[in-house]
């Protein structure tokens, strides 16, 4: 069996793009960004299915943060189908708790208590953020499986692609910046 990339086994920080052929519907045209891949498995967030049912102020509403500011402009989204009561905050590197935010990369980090959902209902949240309920999650090795069966393709995480509000649209975008054209694709996976 020939070797798998090295692009395969650093995936923090990239995006996965779920291909047509994708068989669960959970993950059909999703696009997620990884948080954090190791030998142990892997943790990412579906960055472009906002929950329909579930806004922001709502959320602030039922934690009991009373917003300081108008919320506008954030979407809280489904992050995956593990432990979907979990929120999650993909943001922009400036802003970090020593203590609880997760540093993917230069340009990402993720932090998961309420402290960075007081401070952005006060203004003092980071510049660019995405609310994530639940993450998407893979065991050790099951991931790169999935990516040797067509399941997924990888492209470096734009944050412009990421923050962007055109949630139906980050699908295509990613796609694009790979250099493919969706309409080519086939339904059908296969290797050489």
């Amino acid at each position: 069996m020939a070797e798998y990339s090295s692009e395969a086994r650093h995936l923090d920080g990239r995006l996965l793009v779920a291909m047509p052929s994708m068989g669960d519907p959970r993950f059909d045209r999703s696009v997620i960004y990884i948080c954090a891949h190791s030998d142990s498995g892997a943790m990412g967030l579906i960055v472009n299915k906002p929950a329909a049912d579930l806004k922001f102020a709502d959320l602030l509403d039922q934690l009991d943060i009373k917003a300081d500011r108008p919320i506008e402009g954030i979407d809280v989204h489904y992050g995956g189908p593990v432990e979907h009561g979990r929120g999650f905050v993909l943001h922009s590197r400036d802003y970090g708790s020593e203590d609880s935010t997760l540093t993917v990369n230069d340009d990402f980090g993720m932090t998961a208590t309420l402290d960075i959902l007081e401070d952005i209902s006060q203004g003092f949240g980071p510049q660019s953020c995405l609310l994530a309920l639940g993450y998407a999650g893979w065991g050790p090795g099951q991931l790169e499986g999935e990516i040797r069966e067509n399941g997924w393709l990888i492209c470096d995480a734009d944050a412009s692609l990421v923050f962007s509000a055109d949630h139906e649209g980050k699908w295509a975008a990613a796609m694009k910046q790979i250099g493919i054209d969706p309409r080519v694709l086939s339904m059908e996976g296969g290797s050489a």
